[in-house]
C-alpha cells in the first residue's frame, strides 16, 4: 500500500496568540493526502482555508500538531530545508497566474527547474513537454500578456508540475475564469494529476467541480470535516 503523500494531524494555528484580539483559524486539523488523489476544499471565505495551504506547503508554521510529507516529518524543519522541499517536492497553482510578465511561456515554467539546478537545455525540453500535454505547444515563446486569461493559467499549471512534485496545492485556481473556460483549464489540471501519480489538494467554491474530485473536504469551525 502506498504511503501518504501529506499527513496533518491535529493543527492548531492563531493568530496574536495570548492577546486579547487572539483569532483561532485551525483547531486539531487532521488530513491524509495519498497519491493519486485529487482531494477539493470546500470552505467560505475567511475560515483558514489558506492557512491550512500555506501550512501543508511549509508557507507557514503550526502553533501545535505534527505535519509529514512523504513520511518526513517537516513540523520543525528549518528554514533552509523547507525552501528545499518547496522547491523539489510541492507544487503551487493560485486564482491569478502570477507569471513573470518579461518572459515568455517556456522560460516562466523553466525557471523553477533552473532554481533545482537544471541546465537551460533539459528545462526546456520539459517545459515544452508540458506545454504540449496542456495544447500550448505553439505558444511556448510567446508572453504572458499575449495569453488569454485560460492559456496564463495552464501555463502556471505547467510551471507547478516542472519540477515534478509529490504534492500541488492549489488555491481558487480558476476562480479568475468564466465557466466556460474554467472547464476546460479543470480537465486540464485533472489529467496533469492524474498522468503524474501526484496527491493534489484543491480549493475552491466551485461545487460542481469539487463533486467531479475523487474525495470532498470541508473546512468548519476551524476543523476538516
Amino acid at each position: 500500500m502506498s504511503e501518504p503523500v501529506l499527513t496533518l494531524t491535529g493543527i492548531c494555528k492563531s493568530y496574536n496568540p495570548g492577546q486579547a484580539n487572539e483569532v483561532r483559524v485551525l483547531q486539531s486539523c487532521d488530513l491524509t493526502l495519498m497519491p493519486w488523489q485529487v482531494t477539493s476544499l470546500v470552505a467560505p471565505s475567511g475560515s483558514g482555508k489558506s492557512t491550512l495551504l500555506h501550512i501543508a506547503g511549509l508557507l507557514d508554521s503550526t502553533d501545535s500538531g505534527q505535519l509529514q510529507i512523504s513520511g518526513r516529518d517537516m513540523t520543525r524543519a528549518d528554514d533552509r530545508l523547507r525552501t528545499d522541499f518547496r522547491r523539489m517536492e510541492i507544487g503551487f497553482i493560485y486564482q491569478f497566474h502570477h507569471l513573470l510578465p518579461e518572459f515568455t511561456a517556456a522560460e516562466n515554467i523553466m525557471l523553477p527547474q533552473q532554481a533545482a539546478g537544471k541546465a537551460a537545455g533539459p528545462a526546456r525540453k520539459r517545459a515544452l513537454e508540458l506545454l504540449d500535454q496542456t495544447g500550448l505547444a505553439e505558444r511556448a515563446d510567446h508572453r504572458p500578456s499575449e495569453l488569454s486569461g485560460g492559456e496564463q493559467q495552464r501555463v502556471a499549471f505547467c510551471r507547478a508540475l516542472a519540477n515534478e512534485p509529490k504534492l500541488l496545492l492549489a488555491d481558487e485556481p480558476t476562480g479568475n475564469l468564466d465557466p466556460e473556460t474554467s472547464n476546460h483549464v479543470f480537465e486540464v489540471l485533472m489529467d496533469l494529476v492524474r498522468s503524474t501519480g501526484m496527491a493534489a489538494l484543491i480549493a475552491t467554491h466551485n461545487m460542481e467541480l469539487a463533486a467531479r474530485m475523487d474525495r470532498q473536504v470541508r473546512l468548519s469551525k476551524g476543523q476538516i470535516v
